[in-house]
């Protein structure tokens, strides 16, 4: 299994979000952070606002579906057909372990692919 995390403009969050359920992953977690990518932020003058808001989107797949969830948030999270800085990062990591703790069952990847479809 995988964890998908990806980071995205807030403008962009309900499109990303809805493009994963009708991809077929309604399990979503979404937490708003602040900061900043390659651009060092924005200057607006004097100004540089450096603690730029955002949203941190974290979803697990089953390995074999990796590039097709990649493909479907990168689809609804660029801004415009050539994208724009600052339209966020995915980041791909193992997951060892996954539990449910209201029955304590531990998951594995076949029936994280079984929830999913």
């Amino acid at each position: 299994m995988l964890m998908i995390r990806t980071i995205v403009r807030p403008e962009k969050v309900h499109e990303v979000m809805q493009g994963l359920l009708d991809a077929g992953y309604p399990a979503v977690t979404k937490i708003s952070v602040v900061g900043r990518g390659k651009q060092r932020g924005l200057r607006v003058g004097d100004v540089v606002y450096d603690e730029l808001p955002k949203e941190m989107l974290f979803v697990v797949v089953p390995n074999a579906d990796k590039d097709f969830v990649i493909r479907a948030i990168m689809d609804h999270a660029k801004s415009g057909p050539e994208g724009k800085f600052g339209d966020g990062k995915i980041f791909v990591s193992a997951v060892e372990e996954v539990y449910t703790i209201s029955s304590g069952e531990q998951e594995t990847e076949v029936m994280l692919a079984e929830k999913e479809a």
